[in-house]
C-alpha cells in the first residue's frame, strides 16, 4: 500500500484479498453535531472499530486518549488483525474518525493501513455492496503492537516548546475557536490557542468528505512557511487533529505527531497560557 489514502475503486478491486480487513470507525455521536448521509449501513464485511469504548483509555481524564500498547494489541487481536493484514478504515462522515484510527494503527507499528477517501458515502454512491450489520464471525489475530514514542507529545512538551520552538504546533480547530471569538463545544473551556501555534482547521483540507488534492494541500501548508522540523497537531480532543495530520502526511516530509490531550487538556488548567486572536 503506497498511500495512506485509497479510493473506493481501489478497495473494490482488492476487497477479496484474504489479508484485507475493512474497519468501520463510525461513532453513534460526535461533538461537532455532524450527521451521516447513510445510517444502519456498513460496507459489506466490515468490522466495527469501537474507538470510544475499546480503543481509548477509559481511565484517562480526557476523551479519545490513546490506550496502552497492551490494551490496543488485545483489542486489535479481537478483531483478527494480524501483522500481515492490509487494513482500510472508513467512517460514515466522509473523513472524520477514520484518520484517527489510521494514525493509531500506524503509531502502534502497523504498516499496511490506509483511509478510505470519501468514506461510506463514496462507497454507497459507487453502487458497491453494503450490509446492515458488521461482520462478527472471525478468529483471533496475532498483531504485535510496538508503540512509537515520538507519535505522541505530552502537555509539558507543548509548554516547553513555547520558548524552545523545537516543533511547530498546528491546531485543527475552527478559526473562531482558535482566535477565541467562538465558544468551545465543551462547557467551561475557554477558547483561544497555545501561544506560537498555527491554525489549519480540519475542514480546510477536506472537500465534500474527500481529502483535497495534493496541490491544494501543499498550498494550504505553504502559507504557514513551515521549517523542516517536527510538526505536532492538536484539536479539541485529539480526533480531528488526525485529519489535518493525514493531509500533512500526503504532502510534507516533516516528522508528525499528535498532542493527544489537545485543547481539552490545555484549557482545563488555569496555569497554561492562552492567546486570543
Amino acid at each position: 500500500m503506497n498511500s495512506p489514502l485509497v479510493s473506493v475503486s481501489w478497495l473494490a478491486e482488492h476487497i477479496d484479498n484474504p489479508d484485507l480487513i475493512v474497519l468501520d470507525a463510525s461513532s453513534a455521536t460526535n461533538i461537532s453535531g455532524k450527521k451521516p448521509e447513510f445510517e444502519n449501513c456498513v460496507i459489506q464485511g466490515a468490522r466495527h472499530f469501537d474507538l470510544k469504548n475499546k480503543f481509548s483509555d477509559s481511565d484517562a481524564p480526557f476523551p479519545n486518549t490513546m490506550p496502552s500498547q497492551e490494551q490496543f494489541q488485545q483489542e486489535a487481536r479481537n478483531l483478527e488483525i494480524n501483522n500481515e493484514s492490509i487494513i482500510v478504515v472508513y467512517d460514515n462522515l466522509g473523513l472524520y474518525n477514520s484518520p484517527r484510527v489510521w494514525w493509531m494503527l500506524k503509531s502502534m507499528g502497523h504498516k499496511n493501513i490506509a483511509v478510505l477517501d470519501g468514506g461510506l458515502s463514496a462507497w454507497v454512491h459507487a453502487g458497491l455492496p453494503t450490509s446492515e450489520n458488521h461482520a462478527t464471525d472471525y478468529a483471533h489475530g496475532n498483531f504485535t503492537a510496538e508503540f512509537t514514542l515520538r507519535a505522541v507529545v505530552a502537555m509539558e512538551e507543548v509548554k516547553a516548546n513555547i520558548l524552545s520552538k523545537q516543533f511547530t504546533l498546528i491546531d485543527a480547530r475552527s478559526k473562531g475557536r482558535f482566535d477565541g471569538t467562538a465558544p468551545e463545544p465543551r462547557e467551561g473551556l475557554s477558547s483561544g490557542h497555545v501561544p506560537g501555534s498555527s491554525n489549519v482547521p480540519f475542514q480546510e483540507v477536506l472537500s465534500n468528505g474527500f481529502m483535497k488534492s495534493e496541490e491544494e494541500l501543499s498550498a494550504i501548508f505553504d502559507k504557514l512557511k513551515l521549517e523542516v522540523k517536527p510538526l505536532v497537531f492538536s484539536c479539541g480532543s485529539g480526533l480531528t487533529a488526525c485529519i489535518t495530520l493525514l493531509a500533512a502526511e500526503l504532502v510534507l516530509p516533516n516528522q508528525l505527531a499528535i498532542y493527544d490531550g489537545s485543547w481539552t487538556e490545555w484549557a482545563s488548567l488555569e496555569t497554561n497560557l492562552i492567546e486570543k486572536q
